[in-house]
């Protein structure tokens, strides 16, 4: 369970140098004790912004598979479009599995790398959330589907009787292997 901590000016103490809040996102994310920031909302990675080395690093969350690659194959376009990160700078990490890339450095005074990357990365959660979510209704259904069938897809037990031949692959007709031995005659 996460913990939501607000902490707010009124508009009125507000300094000349201070700026309004523009937009708030909530996303599950940690603190590690390098300052690096965890965001774990993703099904299939685990993102890390690191600061220090001014940087976004894509983690496989369990397994390595093609969804793996995929994900961090479209974070990292959709940080590249939107200028946060440096499209040469996209490679594959040190650590299997996992893919990184170098945060653009802003050219305007006053903007945060580190902010606009973690914005950046809630955003492209929340677009990527709908897929997850057909997905796993898919995955249910599907399930639901073979542990409880509806009445036109299944049998009772002893509803079919016995017989001596059944389906289409008779015994007495094939002799070899997948019916091919009349194939290869001398």
């Amino acid at each position: 369970m996460a913990i939501e901590i607000k902490i707010e000016k009124p508009q009125e103490e507000l300094g000349e140098e201070e700026k309004p809040l523009q937009a708030t996102m909530s996303l599950n994310a940690r603190r590690s004790l390098d300052g690096n920031i965890m965001i774990f909302d993703h099904q299939d990675i685990d993102i890390v912004v690191m600061p220090e080395k001014n940087k976004i690093v894509a983690f496989a969350k369990d397994l390595i598979s093609d969804t793996v690659y995929e994900a961090q194959d479209r974070l990292f376009y959709f940080l590249t479009k939107r200028g946060i990160v440096l499209p040469e700078s996209i490679h594959g990490g040190n650590v299997y599995g996992s893919m990184e890339a170098k945060v653009a450095t802003p050219i305007e005074e006053g903007v945060s790398a580190v902010q606009s990357a973690v914005f950046s990365v809630g955003k492209f959660i929340s677009e990527e959330k709908p897929y997850f979510n057909t997905y796993k209704e898919y995955e249910e259904d599907y399930e639901d589907s073979l542990t409880n069938p509806e009445e036109e897809d299944s049998t009772e037990l002893g509803e079919i009787p016995h017989a001596q031949e059944k389906g289409s692959l008779r015994p007495a007709f094939l002799r070899g292997a997948y019916g091919l031995q009349y194939m290869y005659r001398y």
